[in-house]
């Protein structure tokens, strides 16, 4: 087998579905032999919407997604998803195609090093010199990707390495003439020759090892004995639940059922979102920052603090503060735990449920924040006819939205004031159903975040909220959703701005600068790229228009984009982060 060859297999035995890339000569071999062997090979526009389709693989199937894009651009191209990954836990593998090893810093063709600018960015970089090589590495990514605190992982795969041995031969013998014309040229024979024989040397002999199982980080021992007793001291528990609480997706169902039997009073967050569906009566939605301040133990499961928790000032000074994280370092980061759980987080909880089975209940305190919350909801409504300015209001579009979202659905969250504003009101329906960037903030996910939620729950109903400025990263991808049949639902919130930065902006600075777009014409974008538009200026019409997008999209396997015309909006005044 030729080393694309040894890659693809790889790749099947560890379950790799889907094969994300932007095709390029260095890595074609890897391309074709991942299609002859099952694997459905889905080319983007875009390298950074092939590495966030394989960050959101991992997080909702729990098997790194793999990548592989070609050499030098196309490696630069995967850093701002590399480092939201990264930043995110979420594990994947780079397949970065490179010069030729002989080639190697003389000047080749998109040669730069590849390895020292990743390095900073991955938690696992290494260079193929052999085609035996290939298949061990490769191993080792995987499993380097899932260990301990998961993240992406980068293999570099030079071009010689991929392709048939005798092509390859054929190119290094081009280089010279047939029969030597001097001594230097008989020298610079042999030497490629000899070089010829080092790189293939024993890729016959290569044989692969079953993959080795990759241990999940277990909570330290007694851990969880130790919070259920400062847990039953407390008379107002709060329980924080974010990504890092999620990492293993096939015990998400267990760690519903966990929470479900602590009844704590939970806030859910990032990829948490979705968890106990939408209707569970332990979950909180709004002023969590009054909720922490008034908790006398707070438990913080996969979630920092961070500047969503205003690096730890939003939690009571004089609380039990309980952390649990895979990473040490953000165990402590801006705040001091009272008890520090190193481990799965996921699996802390699950734990906690057993020390305690019968849970913490704390009814009245639980009914405060209840009541507190409903009161939120309705501020948001009341709220509205002062608010509007135009036929069409945020947060009535997202009411509209949520109204008719199938059950059976995935949300795609990109951008900033008009998903932010979707956040308030558009509820997950289940575990795993709600991807957003992460941390990081990164606009621009969701069309690669899109394609992994269409092809990983093809009967669901993908929902991709974008606002106007975020779009602009990914709407050349809806060429991806049509050639892929991928029937991704597109709700663009169409305001001219990049409001969430302007709002402020304006206000301290008296000038608009930079944050101005146009209202154009989104959904003629989709058009042209074969899928189907709506436009809607009119409230009333909304309705209607919801119900065709998901109906159409999914008779006839094709994107949908519903351009939503918005007036400007003061709803989240006030909440730019830093």
């Amino acid at each position: 087998m030729n080393g694309g060859e040894w890659i693809a297999e790889v790749l099947v035995r560890r379950g790799v579905r889907h094969l994300f890339t932007l095709c390029g000569g260095h890595i074609s071999p890897i391309l074709v032999a991942a299609k002859s062997r099952g694997i459905s090979v889905i080319d983007t526009r875009h390298e950074v919407t092939a590495v966030f389709a394989a960050d959101a693989t991992a997080r909702l199937t729990g098997i790194p997604g793999v990548a592989a894009v070609t050499a030098g651009p196309g490696v630069t191209n995967t850093l701002t998803a590399l480092q939201n990954a990264r930043l995110a836990q979420s594990p994947l593998v780079l397949l970065g195609g490179a010069t030729a090893t002989v080639l190697k810093g003389r000047g080749s063709l998109q040669d730069i090093d590849q390895r020292s600018f990743l390095a900073p960015v991955v938690k696992w970089v290494a260079s193929a010199r052999k085609v035996r090589e290939l298949a061990p590495l490769l191993e080792e990514a995987f499993f380097r990707a899932q260990e301990g605190v998961p993240g992406p992982v980068f293999l570099e795969c030079p071009v010689d390495l991929l392709y048939d041995e005798t092509l390859v031969r054929s190119w290094y013998g081009g280089k010279t003439s047939t029969k030597p014309a001097s001594i230097a040229a008989l020298a610079l024979r042999w030497y490629l020759n000899r070089h010829l024989d080092s790189i293939f040397d024993g890729a016959a002999d290569v044989r692969l090892e079953e993959p080795a199982a990759v241990a999940v980080p277990e909570p330290e021992a007694g851990a969880a004995g130790t919070a259920a007793i400062l847990i039953d001291r407390a008379e107002r528990p709060v329980l924080v639940l974010g990504s890092g609480a999620v990492q293993e997706p096939a015990r998400a169902i267990e760690l519903r059922k966990a929470v479900q039997v602590l009844r704590l009073p939970v806030y859910l967050s990032g990829m948490g979102r979705g968890l106990l569906g939408r209707g569970s009566d332990l979950q909180l939605r709004h002023r969590r920052k009054e909720a922490l301040r008034e908790a006398d133990l707070v438990i913080l499961a996969g979630t920092p603090c961070d500047f969503r928790l205003d690096y730890g000032q939003h939690i009571n000074r004089n609380a039990v503060l309980i952390s649990a994280n895979r990473d040490r370092a953000l165990l402590t980061l801006n705040r001091r735990p009272s008890l520090p759980v190193l481990g799965d987080p996921g699996r802390f909880l699950g734990a906690l449920a057993d020390e305690r089975p019968k849970g913490f209940s704390r009814p009245a305190w639980l009914s405060r924040l209840k009541s507190r919350d409903g009161e939120r909801d309705q501020e948001i409504w009341t709220e509205k006819p002062k608010r509007r300015k135009a036929p069409l209001e945020a947060v009535d579009v997202c009411r509209q939205v949520e109204t008719y979202l199938p059950e059976d659905s995935v949300i795609v969250a990109d951008g900033g004031d008009f998903v932010a504003t979707a956040s308030y009101v558009v509820r997950p329906r289940s575990p795993l159903s709600w991807l957003d960037p992460g941390v990081f903030g990164t606009l621009g996910v969701g069309a690669g975040f899109a394609v992994a939620a269409a092809l990983h729950r093809p009967d669901s109903a993908v929902l991709l909220l974008w606002g106007d400025g975020s779009a602009g990263y990914g709407l050349s991808e809806i060429d991806t959703f049509v050639r892929h049949r991928l029937p991704v639902v597109a709700v663009v919130g169409n305001d001219a701005s990049w409001s969430q930065i302007a709002r402020e902006q304006v206000e301290i600075l008296k000038d608009s600068v930079g944050t101005d777009l146009l209202e154009t014409s989104y959904h003629k974008v989709a058009e042209g790229f074969g899928g189907i538009g709506f436009e809607v200026r009119d409230t009333d019409a909304l309705p209607s228009v919801l119900e065709k997008a998901f109906s159409r999209a999914r008779a006839e396997r094709r994107p949908v984009l519903v351009n939503v015309h918005l007036g400007r909006s003061e709803f989240r005044k006030g909440s730019i982060s830093m």
